[in-house]
């Protein structure tokens, strides 16, 4: 870090597993950083803890009712936290001069706005949420390199595949670009690893059975309900390997992914050499969030080190598409290019979303994201965030249409 004044932070996100986590490593660096505004959903409660806590500049809430609750409760008390309300005041906190970093970490299609403004606006993003490369692809990373903005994965995977690249990929770059360089890295293939989930050895009969409950109760990683259910049915997997291709510019065919239990390697790049580079630690989050804050240098985190002789074994295997089709729809929609992984995205999440309600099975994901894609106009022009969030809002309307017929 230079200079001596602490860095500003805009945390986007702020009550999730994300957010959480991020606080707790920037709460062991006063000096370093100092948070200049947290923005959360609709968690009033937890919103007003954060704030007597951090005394951020500002507070942002997605609705009206939410902000003027929160406002409410800091009347008549030493709090000096500003609330503001919705897109208008994430694009404020994000985009102000005096924001140094901004950590991307509100799930699904609603951090995709802000987190674009964030690239438009030249920071350094810690990018924990997967939809704005999913949605926006091309044009996230071609504004992130336009404006000189520093895109820093947070996700565990893409973080390990960062710190296992070669210097001469990451240290001037905005967004790391792998094409048409294998000649000069020797780079052959990336491995993202994925534990498998909670149903990896599940027949398709049980799968048809599991419930919410089951879904969301994680085997390693302590994440919310949603990228629970993800990674559940492999869909999240699917998402980072949208994701690493975006960000890494490998083609489709050189990413593979890899179900790995035990969740202590958290990704590989396999060289030209024969050797393959591998980050390893223990499954927390803290770490990637501590190197993408730091980096190029490296922070305490909190994690406590990895024990390989506690480990013992690390085993693993292929995915099964058959099981586990999200992943299949993944691949594909990467293929079929433009509009699809926009589509995809949308249907997933109103998918999901249903079936936390209990309004469809474990299994019914897949097959309406699978309808949706038929459906749904794959449009190759996605150059504007206009065209995108239209992509975005036909393909939930036919997600839900398809959910109403199923009943």
């Amino acid at each position: 870090m230079t200079g001596s004044e602490p860095l500003q932070v805009t945390l986007l996100g702020a009550t999730g597993s994300i957010g959480t986590s991020t606080l707790d490593v920037i709460g062991r660096h006063p000096n370093r950083y100092t948070i200049y505004a947290l923005t959360a959903n609709t968690n009033v409660g937890a919103m007003e803890d954060l704030c007597v806590k951090w005394s951020p500049d500002y507070a942002v809430m997605s609705d009206e009712r939410s902000a003027k609750d929160l406002a409410d409760r800091f009347q008549g008390r030493d709090v000096k936290t500003q609330v503001l309300t919705g897109e208008a005041g994430l694009l404020q906190v994000v985009e102000r001069d005096s924001v140094d970093c901004v950590v991307a970490a509100i799930v699904g299609a609603a951090g995709l706005v802000p987190t674009l403004a964030a690239a438009k606006s030249g920071k350094r993003i810690l990018l924990a949420n997967k939809e704005a490369l999913v949605m926006s692809g091309k044009l996230f990373v071609d504004t992130a390199k336009e404006n000189n903005a520093v895109l820093m994965p947070v996700d565990s995977e893409h973080n390990a595949i960062f710190q296992c690249l070669p210097d001469c990929l990451t240290t001037h770059h905005s967004s790391v670009k792998i094409a048409n360089q294998e000649a000069e890295v020797g780079i052959e293939r990336i491995w993202l690893t994925a534990s498998g989930g909670p149903f990896r050895s599940y027949s398709a009969e049980q799968l048809h059975d599991v419930t919410p409950e089951q879904a969301v109760n994680h085997p390693n990683w302590d994440m919310g309900k949603k990228i629970s259910v993800d990674s559940a049915t492999l869909m999240n997997k699917g998402l980072e390997l949208i994701e690493a291709y975006w960000l890494f510019d490998m083609d489709i065919a050189n990413i593979d992914v890899v179900v790995h239990p035990q969740s202590v390697i958290h990704s590989m790049v396999t060289y030209v050499d024969g050797s393959v580079l591998a980050q390893l630690g223990n499954p927390d989050m803290r770490t990637p969030i501590a190197h993408a804050l730091a980096w190029p240098e490296r922070i305490e985190s909190g994690v406590e080190p990895l024990n390989i002789f506690d480990v013992a074994q690390l085993d693993f295997e292929q995915p099964d598409l058959d099981r586990f089709p999200c992943l299949r729809l993944c691949y594909e929609a990467i293929k079929m290019g433009g509009s699809a992984t926009i589509v995809l995205n949308a249907a997933n999440e109103i998918a999901v979303a249903a079936f936390l309600d209990e309004k469809i099975g474990f299994t019914d994901i897949a097959v309406l994201i699978e309808k949706t894609l038929d459906q749904a106009v794959i449009t190759k022009d996605v150059s504007s965030l206009e065209l995108i969030l239209e992509a975005d809002a036909m393909a939930r309307t036919i997600t839900n249409k398809c959910i109403a017929e199923m009943h």
